[in-house]
């Protein structure tokens, strides 16, 4: 049996080293371009010109934008199933998305830290799919409705401009469909790998003159790499274009999902995952845990061109989700009249607008532009709790302990000017308010629980600048700041620390001070050089008080710091072969001391926290490495994947042990006049390498570990063809 390495295992990194490091792929590109600045003019590089809408400039690259964007393409030749959204994320600095083989939690995301300590969804970054939010009002969001065979591009980004898209951007990420042309071809794809796991994808992309559209459709089936963590999921997107000419467009923009029943093998202890890491929880088959989702949303974006210089934009969105999650919590605890069960029933209406108005011109001479926008977004939450159990029946839906009607609402404007000032100088700055309201209406009221109503309303000014300096055509240097907030989510504020009933109605949001200081070169061959300094102080950090059958409850703790280097690299090493080397050090931590809930039915933090101890969630180091290999007909790739060790608790007396994986691919393409055939495969976890894949951060019980998946493989085939 694989065990668990031991912690002391882990070794911290050499700050000497980490300074030589970063100190070498800094001053690479700077000295080139001081050598070569006086022929600039003679010898200009000639960049790829790619829109990114993440930073909202319609005529400026991203590369002329004093903030750290990535943009992964999502092309037909992926090596994986693409069933899962974290799949393509593995080589973006400062993010880290981990596959926590349990589809009834979703991904672990987070950005330079932010978003860490979530054990439910997404939150802490702000989430997009072909520009309609896939974060609701209250920051919460998820990945699971991404659909990448439908996928175009998906777009990060970092530091403090993350701001300007409201609360809780401690980053963002937008998924982008493609647009239907005429001619495109059409796609079946299916891979089948290890643990009984399935996928079947279509894609049907095409159009005419004035209309395209892009319907992916797919099915995601597996028995888990875990006992007890079987899962199914269908989902769907469709995008429609209407060009009518004359700058004016309009989209169409729906998706589906179907998540039904998906177990839950909860996490493990240390002594469970070195006796054996694929058994679920005893706890989770005695409850039979699992979570159904399901979701469907609907939108219309509408561009309108005013002459050449102006464009308005307004995008209107509603959608439903409905989730349904059975809990291990035991039956004693539910005998106090506070509790509100092991069954939650979460049924969610929501909806929103967005209205922008841009302007391409000039000031003193010089290229400006600008943007303003206001938007409005609501969410309408059924809340029910119900005891799981019904006589000797465990796992099932009993008797009712909750209704609640809640509902926030955000409303927000926003400005922000790019300007060219000097030849080499451009400043990018930007404001946002935003106003966050949440409020409650208890319909669950007894004689020993009483009417928990309540509402509370959140206000923030968010301003945000950024400086960049172009020493050459191929180099940027740029120094940016600004201030963000975060408030806590509906999953956040719907338990109270003290275990009474209604909403933790006194948590305040936390507030992030952030800087920035970046480098991007492009080498005339293709080579790319992006890095970054960063830190962000935030006030009133919002942490997990106690956590107890599978139910978090927070509080604000005071300060807290995360800074570190990230640094990307790629080359191409000729006509075939590719290299792209990503590496992160981040250093989160707690700088006030502060008390916790340390066991079973504790109500009143007595557990202490040092200052200066570590964020939970978060590793030290991230390394992501790629030799590919491609000439067209076979292609291949090896991969690299490590992370440092990662606290599990507040205290730091838990700790999953850093590990470095390998992967390995192979393609082969056979062209026909009807279409092409694309066969695939791909090893992941190359030498069985035993290892967490992410952490239940204070789990109540000291289940803290989600182990990873051992050696897997997965084979798969694609036809396209031409209608």
């Amino acid at each position: 049996m694989r065990r668990l390495p031991h912690p002391s295992a882990c070794r911290r990194p050499r700050p000497t080293l980490l300074a030589t490091t970063l100190f070498a792929v800094l001053a690479a590109p700077v000295a080139g371009a001081v050598d070569a600045a006086d022929d600039v003019a003679d010898a200009p590089v000639t960049l790829e010109r790619v829109r990114v809408d993440a930073t909202r400039l319609r005529g400026v690259a991203s590369f002329d934008t004093p903030a750290s964007v990535d943009t992964i393409t999502l092309a037909d030749d992926s090596n994986r199933a693409e069933s899962i959204a974290s799949e393509p994320l593995d080589g973006v600095p400062g993010l880290l998305a981990r596959d926590r083989q349990n589809h009834a939690q979703d991904t672990q995301l987070s950005i330079r830290g932010f978003g860490a300590r979530s054990t439910f969804g997404v939150r802490g970054v702000r989430l997009f799919a072909d520009g309609i939010p896939a974060s609701m009002p209250d920051g919460q969001g998820q990945l699971s409705h991404f659909n990448l065979v439908g996928g175009d591009r998906i777009e990060i980004m970092r530091g403090p401009f993350s701001a300007l898209y409201g609360n809780s951007s401690g980053g963002v990420v937008q998924l982008w469909s493609a647009d239907g042309q005429p001619g495109d071809p059409w796609r079946l794809k299916t891979s089948v790998g290890s643990n009984s796991t399935t996928n079947l994808a279509a894609q049907l992309r095409g159009g005419g003159e004035r209309i395209g559209y892009n319907v992916a459709a797919s099915r995601f089936d597996s028995d888990g790499w875990r006992d007890h963590s079987a899962a199914r999921r269908d989902s769907a997107n469709a995008r429609v274009r209407i060009d009518f000419g004359d700058r004016r467009t309009l989209d169409l923009v729906g998706n589906w999902l179907d998540l039904p029943e998906a177990q839950d093998p909860l996490g493990l202890t240390a002594e469970q995952v070195r006796e054996n890491p694929r058994q679920a929880t005893a706890v989770a088959t005695q409850f039979n845990t699992r979570k159904s989702v399901r979701q469907q949303q609907a939108g219309a974006v509408y561009e309108h061109g005013i002459g050449e210089a102006q464009t308005l934009r307004a995008i209107a969105y509603a959608g439903s989700r409905a989730v349904t999650q059975y809990l291990p919590l035991p039956v004693a605890a539910q005998a106090n009249p506070l509790n509100s069960g092991g069954v939650i029933d979460l049924d969610n209406s929501y909806g929103g607008f967005d209205l922008r108005w841009s302007w391409e011109g000039t000031l003193a001479g010089r290229p400006l532009e600008l943007t303003v926008g206001a938007n409005a977004d609501r969410q309408r939450q059924h809340r029910q709790g119900f005891e799981n159990f019904a006589g000797e029946a465990l796992g099932v839906r009993g008797a009712l302990r909750r209704d609640e009607r809640n509902r926030v609402e955000n409303s927000d404007q926003f400005a922000q000017a790019w300007w060219a000032f000097a030849p080499r100088w451009s400043l990018l700055a930007g404001v946002r308010h935003s106003e966050v309201e949440f409020a409650s209406d208890d319909h669950y009221v007894t004689a020993g629980n009483p009417d928990d109503s309540g509402a509370v309303r959140y206000r923030q000014t968010s301003p945000v600048a950024g400086l960049m300096f172009a020493p050459g055509d191929d180099l940027r240097l740029y120094l940016s700041a600004g201030r963000g907030f975060e408030t806590p989510t509906f999953n956040e504020i719907g338990y109270r620390a003290d275990g009474g009933a209604g909403l933790a109605l006194d948590l305040r949001p936390a507030i992030s001070d952030n800087l920035e200081l970046g480098l991007k070169w492009r080498g005339a061959a293709g080579a790319t050089v992006d890095a970054a300094l960063f830190r962000a102080e935030t006030d009133d950090e919002l942490a997990v008080a106690r956590n107890v059958g599978g139910r978090s409850s927070f509080q604000n703790i005071g300060r807290a710091r995360r800074q570190g280097v990230e640094a990307a690299w790629r080359q191409p090493l000729g006509d075939a072969l590719d290299l792209q080397l990503a590496w992160t050090w981040l250093d989160a931590s707690f700088r006030d001391a502060y008390l916790i809930c340390s066991g079973a039915g504790c109500t009143v933090p007595d557990t202490p926290v040092d200052a200066g101890a570590r964020i939970p969630g978060v590793a030290r180091q991230q390394l992501f490495a790629r030799l590919q290999w491609d000439d067209g007909r076979w292609g291949g790739a090896l991969e690299a994947v490590g992370l440092g060790d990662v606290v599990a608790n507040d205290t730091g007396s838990a700790r999953a042990p850093g590990y470095l994986l390998l992967n390995a691919e192979a393609s082969r393409r056979w062209r026909f006049d009807a279409g092409e055939l694309r066969t695939f495969a791909r090893l992941d976890n190359l030498l069985d390498k035993a290892h967490i894949g992410s952490v239940i951060v204070n789990e109540g019980n000291g289940r803290f570990y989600e182990p990873g998946a051992g050696r897997g493989v997965l084979v798969g085939a694609q036809w396209t063809w031409q209608r």
